[in-house]
């Protein structure tokens, strides 16, 4: 099945193009922009995970590592496509347009931190796994049932290719020829299960088999490789060739969340080893070396720049009015059941220290 389905790759990790295809698509300019990217969505990750040491948000699930997968595939969507995200995805929302602030609301607990910014189709991210696969299908058969050229892009991982919505998805998809991408990053591990525990199959892209649907596995350190295979998915998915599985092979260096100790399940030399060969940043650096289009100057430039507006972001976000925690009960439901307003009411009366 490897052999079916072969890894893509455009550039190497020594930062070398092996794909002669896309040579005159890849110009300084696009390079460039995937570099802001990626170290932007770097920059908010580690930022998170040093605001959650310091208690100033919630737990949190970082993503370093796999930036490249999410950069690259976000940055292929147009502004009127859906993007389906997991709890893992933030580096996919912003990079499609999210607001920094309301992300780090997300995490901080509060329910606006999952409403995007006017005209951009985000969904909440996905905290139960694999459901956001059966939404992005009817939303993207929906477009179709408009008569729209707009398509979906959801994303998971790949503990939940072992989930059964996971195969609910693809199959109303395949059935109805849906306009969606589903975009696999298959980072090894489902929490402490490596992949090898999880399923017999050699790839996960062969899944697609089973649905008649293309399946695609990429290089997911390699940005220029994510993005040009996610172009074309959409592309045939705004053509009315239906879905893609895309499986994007990569790896994260940390936890699996702030509240996980992965030097439980995983040896952290792999990880050590990994950042030095095959960092997606790194090999875009490269790159960018080897074809003379670096500049250290302006790098630096760029991480000023996210630096700065990663802690405007943080401000906006500790200044935020404080939640009202009537906000809990009265969104379940538009008419709240009398158990809610039961609770309610408790919550309140404890609350003013009427009850203990």
């Amino acid at each position: 099945m490897e052999q079916q389905f072969p890894m893509i790759q455009v550039m190497n990790n020594d930062g070398e193009l092996v794909m002669t295809e896309y040579c005159e698509q890849i110009t300084k300019e696009l390079a460039m922009t995937f570099y802001r990217h990626l170290m932007r969505t770097r920059t908010f990750d580690r930022k998170c995970v040093s605001l959650q040491r310091q208690g100033r948000i919630g737990t949190y699930a970082p993503y370093e590592g796999q930036e490249a997968a999410q950069v690259g595939s976000a940055l292929a969507l147009k502004d009127d496509d859906w993007l389906f995200p997991t709890y893992r995805d933030h580096g996919a929302t912003m990079t499609f347009g999210h607001s920094l602030t309301r992300i780090l609301l997300y995490w901080r607990g509060r329910n606006e931190g999952c409403v995007p910014p006017n005209g951009k189709k985000i969904f909440p991210p996905s905290v139960p796994i694999a459901t956001q696969l059966p939404h992005a299908a009817g939303a993207a058969y929906a477009e179709k049932r408009k008569g729209t050229k707009n398509a979906a892009i959801v994303y998971f991982g790949d503990g939940a290719t072992s989930e059964g919505d996971f195969h609910e998805g693809l199959n109303i998809a395949s059935v109805f020829q849906a306009p969606v991408v589903f975009f696999n990053q298959n980072n090894q591990y489902a929490i402490s299960v490596p992949i090898t525990k999880q399923m017999n199959s050699q790839t996960i892209a062969q899944k697609a088999l089973a649905y008649d649907i293309p399946g695609v596995r990429v290089d997911g350190n390699d940005v220029f490789a994510v993005y040009f295979e996610t172009q074309k998915a959409l592309e045939r998915a705004r053509n009315g060739e239906g879905p893609t599985l895309i499986e994007a092979i990569t790896w994260r260096y940390g936890a699996h969340t702030t509240a996980d100790d992965p030097t439980k399940y995983r040896n952290q030399d792999e990880s050590k080893k990994r950042r030095e060969l095959a960092d997606p940043i790194q090999r875009l650096e490269r790159f960018m070396k080897r074809e003379g289009f670096w500049d250290e100057t302006w790098a630096q430039s760029v991480q000023e720049k996210v630096g700065r507006e990663v802690e405007q972001a943080i401000t906006e976000m500790e200044n935020y009015p404080e939640a009202k925690s009537d906000d809990m009960f009265d969104y379940v439901f538009a008419q709240p059941t009398w158990t809610i307003e039961q609770q309610k009411n408790e919550y309140n009366a404890w609350k003013r220290g009427s009850i203990r």
